[in-house]
């Protein structure tokens, strides 16, 4: 019959499914092991430059690592920033301008910062013969080649030369990594350098400069000085800028309206047309900090005024009034009101945000633990299963303090400490108690024998709908618990998301997760998982809260399709990738329009725009329609029947987990004392 054909063809097409995502993900795990052996274009060539940032288990190929930059000093304003720049000739900066904006990432600089970076590069002359990056060894800079001749060379196989003006060697300027190729000098000749911490400062310094600059014009608007710092920084987030040549007409005397603007650079005349009259009457002139439209904001505006741009141009900062009202909520009550942290922390919590009762915990030493499996390996050391003399489980997460000092991560480091203490959510991994040596420093935290969320992925390709509405559920609850407390996350994936013996999910690993201040403010080192991270990261704008509603967009994405959205041959690949955005990704059929829309809603591009940094804050993702029907109130009291149930046969089974071979190397010690107070 029609009825059954019909049936037959949407099976086919289902398995068909099936077979493309299993064919991407196949994609995904060789793009991470296998060398290019075709012949190099000049960009292949560049690429090849392209670092490291992971090591490479040997269980699990294709897992995730997570990469940072050293901790950018807090609290410094923009004049404390101070850059030294190098004179240079007007063919050297149209060279090197040249060679930064024919870089795919290099090209998303704003104007001011690229003229930063262009005035920060010294000279460095280049003996034929010698190296200028040698693989396998830590990068720190960026390089322009000015003159001579240069040649790429990967295990011991030249894959192509460059003349002058490419820029090359730019993730190394991110954060610290091992170049993947060499470049020797075929001629004498001259490069451009920067330093990272140079590139660092400049992107701070503009970042901090632009935030400030925006919260103090907002703050001049009489309608916007009652709001706190945090909301301003979310409408300057999203502001877009806008640019009008001379003689354009920005605003047209009596045409509706819905749009405010912030002169930020720039000059613009305001005229009217009088009743009766024909000509136009100037009225006044407008410069930078001046703002006009703000009424649009409120209600639909009918414009009293042209307001014309004046010669060579002006730049504006913009805001529509949609945007404005999801941040600000009500806005009658706006005069009234400080949309500040009050409100918010007054609500009553939910249960998951209730502390667990606490269970008698006993102080241990060190030696009181007994190994008795590895459950993950990672650059910085290993994660192990101890036991206790009574039969008590944990997992003690050893970190080489060697690794930590050579990658400058003790910040970080210190911070997984602290935080971890401070937090307890049934959606968070408990972390009881912390000890140190001369090698290694060590977290002692609940045991979650269930598995890697990570693992299940990789044996089931996919999840289903159901499946990846309950993992995301509990991921929801621990970042809402986390952002209730100022706490900004920064490593979501699947790799940090365990099952408990009952096959709810638990949030693990704290070594981004940073606290913000009392009003929220934003943070500046670059750190995450390059697949995850999301744009303002990538650009060093300065990012908060609303990184971890980007991520969990594109875990949205893996889990139900098997593999991120962003995904390269290399971290730089997949930051340009990122920088296109979500638009460009297409979703395969399988995957439900309600899906597809949340995931593009919590990645959008501006911060401010994402679903969750909106006035309705976190409950605004629950009550999105894909999870319309989900038992929020069972999922907090661990009622609901979890998708996944973990089969353990006790509290030392470590089935669920891959094996990994014992670790052989001894480090070195470390005696620096920085772990004086861990």
């Amino acid at each position: 019959s029609r009825h059954m054909e019909i049936l037959n063809l949407k099976r086919e097409l289902r398995k068909r499914d099936q077979m493309v995502t299993a064919l991407q993900r196949e994609v995904h795990k060789l793009r991470s092991v296998l060398q290019q052996t075709t012949k190099y274009r000049d960009e292949e060539v560049l690429c090849s430059l392209q670092q490291s940032h992971g090591m490479a288990g040997q269980v699990a190929i294709n897992k995730k690592q997570g990469v940072s930059a050293e901790s950018s000093a807090a609290g410094q304003s923009p004049g404390s920033i101070q850059l030294v720049r190098h004179e240079k000739d007007f063919r050297s900066k149209q060279l090197i301008k040249g060679a930064l904006l024919e870089n795919d990432f290099l090209k998303n600089l704003e104007p001011g910062q690229m003229r930063d970076i262009i005035d920060c590069m010294y000279s460095r002359l280049c003996v034929k013969g010698s190296f200028l990056i040698r693989e396998g060894e830590t990068g720190s800079h960026l390089y322009v080649s000015s003159s001579g001749e240069f040649e790429v060379i990967k295990d011991n196989t030249v894959l192509g030369t460059m003349g002058p003006g490419k820029a090359f060697g730019e993730l190394a300027i991110l954060y610290n990594c091992t170049r993947t190729a060499s470049v020797r000098v075929v001629e004498n000749g001259e490069v451009w350098v920067l330093d990272r911490k140079i590139f660092q400062n400049i992107m701070l310094r503009s970042g901090l400069q632009r935030l400030e600059d925006s919260i103090s014009f907002l703050k001049s608007v009489p309608l916007l000085h009652n709001l706190n710092q945090n909301i301003l920084s979310k409408i300057a987030d999203s502001m877009q800028l806008e640019f009008y040549p001379g003689g354009h007409y920005i605003v047209r005397q009596g045409a509706s309206g819905d749009t405010f603007y912030i002169l930020s650079g720039g000059t613009v005349k305001v005229t009217q047309t009088l009743p009766g009259c024909t000509e136009e009457e100037e009225v006044r002139t407008l410069a930078r900090g001046d703002y006009f439209g703000e009424q649009a904001l409120l209600k639909e505006d009918y414009r009293t005024a042209n307001v014309i741009a004046l010669s060579p141009g002006v730049e504006c900062l913009t805001l529509d009034r949609e945007s404005f009202m999801l941040l600000i909520g009500d806005l009658s009550e706006l005069q009234e009101k400080d949309y500040g942290d009050k409100a918010r922390l007054s609500r009553p919590p939910s249960v998951s945000s209730i502390t667990e009762s606490d269970t008698d915990f006993e102080p241990l030493e060190l030696q009181d633990l007994d190994i008795v499996a590895t459950l993950g390996v990672g650059g910085f050391g290993r994660v192990e299963l101890v036991s206790t003399a009574n039969g008590a489980t944990y997992a003690l997460k050893c970190l080489k303090k060697c690794h930590i000092v050579e990658t400058h991560q003790q910040t970080h480091v210190y911070s997984e400490r602290n935080i971890m203490f401070s937090v307890r959510s049934p959606f968070i991994c408990r972390l009881y108690q912390t000890f140190k040596d001369a090698k290694y420093v060590y977290l002692l935290m609940e045991a979650c024998l269930g598995g890697e969320v990570w693992s299940l992925l990789r044996d089931r390709t996919c999840f289903d709908d159901t499946t990846a509405c309950f993992i995301t559920a509990c991921v929801i609850e621990a970042i809402e618990y986390l952002h209730a407390r100022n706490i900004v996350y920064r490593d979501l994936k699947p790799e940090n998301l365990l099952l408990d013996a009952t096959g709810y999910v638990k949030l693990v690993d704290f070594g981004f997760a940073k606290k913000l201040g009392s009003s929220g403010g934003k943070t500046w080192t670059f750190c995450g998982t390059p697949e995850y991270v999301a744009p303002e990261i990538i650009l060093n704008k300065g990012h908060d809260k609303a990184v971890d509603y980007w991520a969990l967009g594109i875990l949205m994405h893996e889990l139900l399709i098997g593999v991120p959205p962003f995904s390269a041959s290399d971290p730089m690949k997949t930051y340009n990738l990122i920088l296109k955005g979500i638009d460009n990704v297409a979703f395969p059929r399988h995957v439900t329009r309600t899906a597809q829309n949340l995931i593009k809603r919590l990645c959008r591009e501006a911060p401010g725009e994402r679903l969750g940094s909106y006035h309705g804050g976190v409950p605004d993702i629950k009550r999105h329609k894909w999870f319309q029907g989900f038992d929020w109130n069972g999922l907090q009291a661990k009622t609901l029947t979890p998708p996944i149930i973990p089969r353990l046969r006790g509290p030392t089974d470590v089935s669920n987990f891959d094996k990994f071979p014992k670790d052989e190397e001894i480090p070195p010690d470390e005696l620096s004392n920085w772990d004086a107070d861990f």
